[in-house]
């Protein structure tokens, strides 16, 4: 082997080479890991979900270039940006979400020169565990309505929401059997409960007659995926809108950035912030985001699977990962496949979304736990009350065209108590 470091407690490490049938089941079995989630935020925000598997593929490729290929880490679609992406393609469709993520992956670049410069504990101050934990739990807690409409309201005829009890039903049994996955499957099976929750989830629902499966049948076998591309496929136009709205959360999505390469750094027994560094890898992500905001996807990032895949399989090699994203971006053209996701039915989505949500909001409960942050300080008490309030709340500051609300503003408010209010309030000191 070429690299001078190999982990012999691996199947394969991160340079190893497999070849024919092992490299595409080994890339397979890492796509199916990533599935689920990367399909449910574009299906969430009302992207095509095969230009979000292509952006995905594309990205994972673009991360692996820019890291030299040294950091074995798939990029999926973002949970985090999907309260602001729904905003933004509401009030003005696709293209403000382009232009939103790639304001993120240029902030991304400009956080990595300056870790590059001066170190990155100028980002720790920044973005402290009182922060970035409540910020985290209205990523979550923020989409909670919308999980519970899908799996209560059918549509109409007319267009009006109509209350369902079998949509209740189906969203429930999906929520269980996802549990049930969660906590009794081990193994492989054990890293893909989400795909597995939304396949029988499906499976219910077409037994109970609420899936449409004409644009299925009517779906050509190959199709391109519906690429969103500046001068292109529309005419660019800047909406302050979408940066001021996503621009802030890039630095949130940082610290799970940063978690990731943590965890990696023990399970590799490598030290990826020092080789390639962690400018390199912030860098490749925010290249990233750049990359699918110009095909039609929505921002990603690395995902958590990956590292659960990586530490169960034992399996490290980049070229797994890379065959991985090729297989993506090939299922991206796949035009049956793409319409058989976007015709899963409201309540499986929101059976899925009621535990992914969750998870979500309590990561960040975690994040407060896991750092010993003490709520009899008034301080903290206070910047967690306000990012909660204001990000749940969705709380908008709007001046003329330009509006910033929900969990973009939380972050702002969230940063800015941080750095101002003193360690005590003067009733502690006294």
């Amino acid at each position: 082997m070429s690299e001078k470091f190999r982990n012999e407690d691996v199947v394969l490490d991160i340079h190893d080479k497999p070849t024919g049938l092992k490299w595409l089941g080994l890339s397979l079995q890492h796509l199916f890991t990533m599935f689920g989630a990367t399909v449910l935020v574009p299906i969430l925000v009302g992207i095509n979900p095969g230009i979000a598997l292509f952006s995905s593929g594309l990205g994972t490729l673009v991360y692996l270039t820019v890291t030299k290929g040294k950091i074995p880490a798939y990029l999926g679609s973002s949970f985090a940006f999907i309260a602001a992406m729904q905003m933004l393609m509401d009030d003005y469709g696709y293209p403000a979400i382009a232009l939103g993520s790639i304001t993120t992956g240029f902030v991304y670049w400009i956080v990595s020169y300056f870790v590059k410069k001066s170190g990155s504990a100028w980002l720790d101050r920044m973005l402290p565990a009182i922060v970035v934990g409540p910020v985290v739990m209205v990523i979550g807690l923020g989409l909670a309505a919308n999980a519970a409409n899908q799996a209560m309201y059918a549509t109409g005829a007319n267009g009006e929401q109509i209350y369902s009890v079998k949509f209740i039903i189906v969203a429930l049994v999906t929520m269980s059997l996802t549990i049930f996955f969660n906590m009794y499957l081990k193994g492989f099976l054990g890293l893909i409960p989400i795909l597995l929750g939304i396949v029988c989830g499906y499976l219910i629902a077409l037994a109970v007659g609420i899936v449409d499966v004409v644009p299925i049948q009517e779906a050509a076998w190959f199709a391109l995926p519906d690429f969103q591309t500046p001068f292109v496929t529309y005419q660019p136009k800047f909406y302050l809108t979408a940066v001021l709205t996503m621009a802030p959360i890039a630095f949130v999505t940082m610290t799970e950035h940063i978690g990731h390469l943590m965890v990696l750094n023990k399970l590799t027994k490598r030290e990826f912030f020092k080789d390639p560094g962690l400018d390199k890898t912030l860098k490749g992500d925010g290249f990233a985001q750049i990359v699918a905001g110009l095909v039609g996807g929505p921002p990603v990032t690395s995902y958590g699977e990956n590292i659960g895949v990586l530490a169960i399989t034992r399996v490290h090699s980049v070229f797994v990962i890379g065959g991985a994203a090729v297989l993506a971006m090939a299922l991206s053209f796949v035009g049956k496949l793409t319409a058989l996701i976007q015709s899963i039915p409201n309540p499986v989505i929101a059976g899925i979304s009621f535990i992914l949500f969750g998870v979500i909001a309590s990561s960040g409960l975690k994040i407060l736990i896991d750092n010993d942050i003490d709520f009899n300080k008034k301080r903290n008490l206070l910047i967690a009350s306000v990012i909660l309030v204001v990000g749940i709340g969705g709380l908008t500051f709007q001046a003329g065209p330009v509006a910033v609300s929900g969990m973009a503003l939380a972050t702002l408010f969230g940063i800015i108590l941080n750095l101002i209010l003193p360690e005590e309030a003067k009733s502690e000191t006294e």
